[in-house]
């Protein structure tokens, strides 16, 4: 049998949008679980379907259905894990170049979430589904770094808070094409999915979320830039998006700029991931050095 969560909206809730105070009401569920909820018709108003873009009324009772806990069909691998961390709550990774994050189509298995699986004994949050277990944030296949993993739904839900409050720390390097005029600065520009292109992400009006981006230029050689990047909003292909719009796209991207010979994809690193820990509520800060093709590369400009 499913379970089935009960809620009471107070009459000071009038005017609240459901899937935000649903949100609100319990840690295992995030907004964006709700909202898929909804869509599959499993939120209930008195007794029948709430809409998508409901807004309460006060004094509705609200019924959840909690789906059957799908079979988890990914297997585990046993693959080279580079853990920076770790202890019963989360795990910090460090992801080589390369290595898909989770599952997908033209990549069933050899990705993190494989390796994480086996490393965990299934040991995962289910926030995010039976494909992406343990998985707060990503990054993408050709870019190195840190990833944050969270063992089970309280720490995936208090991590995933951070990151919408902007409290979450990520650094990436990149060595970028050209000489900035201006040595540090921010890209405050929204990103959506291009209309011309699906697989692409640009700067964009229309359906569009809000994206900023720090940068510091940390040295210069030739006509390239080696910078540090803070994220203040995590959009699909950011830095490479914002680096591309501002005119400096990203050393070898293929996508948002050109190919450059010697590397795979854009010379992208995360380098840097602070949070406050969901457990103990310290702060927690770690940071890996720059990849071994990066370095090769930054002396190969600079000779």
């Amino acid at each position: 049998m499913n379970d089935r969560l009960i809620f009471e909206a107070e009459p000071d809730n009038k005017g609240e949008r459901l899937d935000k105070w649903l949100s609100d009401q319990t840690e295992s569920l995030t907004r964006n679980a709700v909202q898929k909820l909804i869509e599959n018709g499993a939120v209930l108003i008195d007794g029948k379907a709430a809409a998508k873009n409901y807004k309460l009324r006060g004094g509705e009772r609200v019924t959840v259905e909690m789906p059957e806990p799908e079979i988890l069909d990914v297997k585990p691998q046993n693959i080279h894990l580079d853990i920076v961390y770790e202890d019963d709550d989360l795990l910090v990774v460090n992801k080589p170049k390369g290595m898909v994050v989770h599952p997908a189509v033209g990549n069933p298995d050899g990705t993190l979430v494989n390796a994480l699986l086996y490393h965990c004994e299934g040991r995962l949050s289910s926030i995010n589904g039976v494909i992406r277990p343990g998985i707060v944030h990503r990054i993408d296949k050709l870019t190195s770094g840190l990833l944050i993993v969270a063992k089970n739904d309280n720490s995936h839900n208090k991590l995933a808070e951070q990151i919408k409050a902007h409290s979450f720390t990520r650094e990436y390097q990149a060595i970028n094409c050209g000489r900035f005029k201006d040595k540090s600065g921010t890209v405050n520009a929204p990103i959506g999915r291009s209309k011309y292109d699906r697989k692409k992400m640009c700067v964009t009006e229309l359906n569009s979320k809000e994206a900023v981006t720090h940068y510091t230029v940390i040295d210069e050689f030739g006509q390239y830039s080696l910078l540090r990047f803070r994220l203040e909003t995590g959009r699909t292909h950011q830095i490479r998006v914002h680096s591309a719009y501002i005119g400096h796209p990203v050393l070898g991207d293929e996508v948002y700029g050109k190919p450059f010979k010697g590397i795979e994809g854009q010379c992208l690193h995360a380098k840097k991931v602070g949070f406050i820990h969901p457990s103990t509520n310290e702060y927690m800060e770690f940071d890996s050095e720059l990849p071994e093709y990066f370095t090769k590369l930054l002396d190969q400009l600079r000779k």
